[in-house]
C-alpha cells in the first residue's frame, strides 16, 4: 500500500517449505493450549478458530450465510498466503455442523497448491474429562463453550458433522500440552522456525 513501507519478512521460509498443523477434535480437548505449547517449542504462529469467529460474530450471527461463507474465505486465505511465503503456522478446527462440507479438502488443497503440507492431528478427549474441562475459567477467553448442558445436547445431535482426516491421533486425558506438542513435533520432524515481530521497524 502507498506511503507504507513493506518489512522484510523475518524467518520466512522457501515455497514448498510450509507447515499447516491442522489440529481438531471436539470442545475441551486441548487444541489451543496444545497449539500454544507447540507454537513455544517451534516458532509457528497459533493460527486458532476463535480469532476469525469472534472477529465476525462482532457483525454477523454464528451460523447465518455471511459467517459461514466469510469464515471459510478468511481461514482459506490465511493458509494460502502463509504456504506462498513459507511461513508454517497451527490451526485449531472444532468440527460443527456449519462449517461447509469439503473444507479439510479445500484447506489441504490451497496449501498444497503453494507446495506446503498438511499434517492433521486429531486430539480426542474421554467424556468424563471434557466434563471436568468444560467450565474451567480459561475458556472464558476467546467466548468458548462452557455450558455443561449444552455441551451435551451437541454431543447427542445427530446433525451430520464431517471430521477430518487424521494423521496422528493423541488422547488428551493422558497426555499434557507439552508432552502432545513434543509427540507431533517428534511425528512429524517438524523445523524450527524464527518468530516474526507483528509489527516490524523500518
Amino acid at each position: 500500500m502507498e506511503g507504507y513501507p513493506v518489512a522484510p519478512w523475518p524467518g520466512g521460509g522457501h515455497a514448498g517449505s510450509m507447515r499447516l498443523l491442522f489440529l481438531h477434535g471436539p470442545p475441551a480437548a486441548g487444541k489451543l493450549t496444545t497449539a500454544r505449547a507447540l507454537s513455544s517449542r517451534v516458532g509457528y504462529p497459533v493460527f486458532h478458530n476463535h480469532l476469525v469467529v469472534d472477529t465476525l460474530t462482532t457483525v454477523f450471527p454464528f451460523g447465518s450465510e455471511p459467517f459461514i461463507r466469510l469464515r471459510e474465505q478468511f481461514w482459506l486465505q490465511v493458509f494460502t498466503e502463509a504456504a506462498r511465503s513459507g511461513r508454517s503456522l497451527v490451526f485449531t478446527f472444532a468440527p460443527e455442523a456449519t462449517v461447509g462440507a469439503g473444507f479439510p479438502t479445500r484447506a489441504r488443497e490451497v496449501v498444497e497448491d503453494q507446495g506446503g503440507t498438511v499434517h492433521f492431528v486429531r486430539l480426542a478427549v474421554g467424556t468424563t474429562e471434557q466434563e471436568r474441562r468444560i467450565g474451567h475459567p480459561d475458556r472464558a477467553e476467546f467466548h468458548k463453550l462452557q455450558d455443561l448442558e449444552t455441551l451435551r445436547r451437541l454431543r447427542g445431535s445427530d446433525a451430520p458433522v464431517e471430521q477430518p482426516p487424521v494423521d496422528l491421533e493423541i488422547e488428551t486425558d493422558h497426555s499434557s500440552p507439552e508432552q502432545s506438542a513434543s509427540t507431533i513435533i517428534e511425528r512429524f520432524a517438524l523445523p524450527l522456525q524464527a518468530a516474526a515481530p507483528r509489527y516490524p521497524e523500518g
